[in-house]
């Protein structure tokens, strides 16, 4: 083992988590608007408007189009944004 801890297999999962960081974020980005369509309550929608913008942030998306996402919470406007950031990536 290195000296700090970590095997040369760990530091490999850990660079690969990185380097796939944006596509990570995405792919969380769309189980949530599915979660938000089907979601029940107002408690279950609003745990799942804040995951939604942790991943945002983590994308890196602009503050200002993150602030209108969540002002508006509207399941449409975050799909067509995740539908847009994924054409973006290709």
């Amino acid at each position: 083992m290195a000296k700090n801890g970590l095997s040369n297999y760990q530091k490999g999962v850990i660079s690969n988590y990185y380097e796939n960081l944006d596509t990570i974020m995405l792919t969380k980005l769309q189980e949530i608007v599915s979660d938000l369509y089907l979601a029940d309550t107002k408690a279950k929608q609003g745990r799942l408007w804040e995951r939604a913008q942790k991943a945002m942030e983590k994308l890196k998306v602009k503050p200002a189009i993150i602030k209108h996402i969540m002002s508006r919470r509207d399941v449409t406007i975050l799909a067509k944004n995740v539908e847009g950031w994924l054409k973006a990536g290709k």
